[in-house]
């Protein structure tokens, strides 16, 4: 048993996340339904309606295909807030709950790369009820095949952004705002500004650089091409795919490293 959980530590902290996950299940099932739904209506429907008579299309396609993809990117990333921070904070010092599984053979590495996994198994359903929402809507026109395409690309949005937000909230030993600020000060400009409601392109250019840093403009740009077929050069597709992963190994590596170095190997 201990050498299975030497081996497989990661996955066992998987499942005890899974489980205890189970007491609020209920409520994540709704905010995972509810939240689709009001932004498809009042951004999709609601001023979707007064852009489509006042401009027109919206990069060649009504504005609630045009936003539809970009809105679930950006609440899978922005959920990484919620997963990310204080329940790390938490693990470590509130509940203390990362030291119970230290206490067996499970690595510390492990329990930071479980507890992240964890979070995505949550992030691969909540993009897939947002992508279903999607159809419904009628916001897919390229259907249901390519478009399905956008459920990874939110995941790997997600663990863009949360691998090393997970990381930072590892290396706090106490909270003075500092979660309250990246939500303020991080989270919220790349939902404003990183091409959420509008083609990043028609801002400024010198506010150019929130979208090419943000892997919420990345992941928009790739979801807005299974969609409905966004035309993007190759190699800035490719860009798209390699920010990401990128952002996502250095976030792991960092938060393994942070993890081993906090509780000891």
């Amino acid at each position: 048993m201990a050498a299975r959980a030497r081996r497989w530590g990661w996955w066992y902290y998987i499942e005890y996340w899974l489980r205890t996950a189970r007491a609020w299940a209920q409520s994540i099932l709704i905010y995972m339904i509810g939240e689709p739904l009001l932004y498809l209506i009042a951004l999709g429907v609601g001023l979707g309606t007064l852009v489509d008579n006042g401009v027109g299309t919206v990069d060649g396609v009504p504005y609630l295909v045009f936003v539809a993809p970009a809105l679930l990117i950006s609440t899978v990333v922005m959920s990484t807030g919620g997963e990310l921070t204080y329940p790390v904070m938490a693990g470590f010092k509130w509940d203390r709950l990362y030291y119970g599984p230290h206490a067996t053979p499970v690595t510390p590495a492990q329990i930071g790369t479980g507890h992240f996994l964890a979070v995505l198994i949550r992030f691969v359903v909540q993009a897939a009820i947002f992508w279903v929402i999607m159809v419904a809507f009628g916001a897919v026109p390229r259907g249901v095949l390519v478009s399905a395409l956008v459920i990874p690309i939110g995941v790997l949005s997600a663990a863009a952004f949360g691998a090393v937000l997970q990381a930072y909230a590892s290396t706090l030993t106490d909270e003075g705002y500092q979660f309250a600020f990246v939500q303020r000060f991080v989270i919220m400009p790349m939902f404003l500004f990183a091409g959420t409601f509008f083609p990043l392109s028609s801002m400024p250019v010198y506010l150019h650089w929130i979208g090419w840093i943000s892997p919420v403009w990345h992941g928009t740009q790739l979801a807005r091409q299974v969609t409905y077929g966004a035309v993007e050069p190759v190699w800035l597709t490719l860009l798209h795919v390699v920010f990401l992963a990128v952002m996502t190994v250095a976030g792991v590596l960092w938060l393994r490293r942070s993890y081993t170095r906090r509780m000891g190997a």
